[in-house]
């Protein structure tokens, strides 16, 4: 499916998923506040191989430390990682490798996934639908970020099961549904 999509294609799904499904049902409230910065920095890999997206994800963070307008990135993993199993895999991986590189508490990655499936979860339930994305990504995020916008929430701890709760009441007609409406039309 993804051969012959455009990085500005794979961009554009992504967006409409960042707008249409976290924000617009608050999956994450401080979402809204970067995209209307526009400090959300799409970071589209064409790659396949580990090694080179492993390579993408601390280009990204290098990024991170020299434009500090840009406060997050989504890493969009255009054809790797289809499979969820290799996916989780990856992720062990990076998130080792942002230790071996001097990034813990620097910086912390989110995962999200087309088949994305929580722990003990069944693949059919709607609460998965918080971590699934258009495409494997990771989510680069600044620590000190994320210390801030927990520290100004109402109820950070809140959050999870307002959206498991939320998720759950759409169904998983409405949240498959929201999935697919994020890819753009092709001509």
């Amino acid at each position: 499916m993804t051969d012959n999509l455009t990085a500005e294609y794979i961009k554009s799904a992504t967006q409409s998923w960042l707008q249409t499904v976290i924000i617009d049902y608050g999956i994450c409230p401080f979402a809204k506040r970067e995209q209307e910065r526009g400090s959300i920095y799409f970071s589209v890999n064409h790659d396949t191989d580990i090694e080179p997206c492993l390579l993408n994800l601390i280009a990204e963070c290098d990024r991170l430390d020299t434009e500090p307008d840009i406060e997050t990135t989504l890493l969009i993993y255009a054809k790797a990682f289809a499979d969820f199993d290799d996916y989780l895999d990856f992720v062990e991986i990076a998130e080792t490798l942002l230790s071996e590189q001097g990034y813990e508490g620097i910086y912390q990655l989110a995962s999200f996934h087309p088949d994305y499936c929580f722990q003990g979860a069944d693949l059919d339930d709607a609460a998965n639908y918080t971590n699934r994305s258009p495409y494997p990504m990771l989510h680069l995020l600044r620590e000190a970020s994320i210390e801030q916008a927990v520290a100004s929430h109402p109820d950070p701890e809140g959050i999870p099961p307002h959206n498991i709760e939320l998720t759950r009441k759409l169904g998983l007609a409405k949240m498959q549904t929201l999935l697919a409406a994020c890819y753009p039309a092709t001509s």
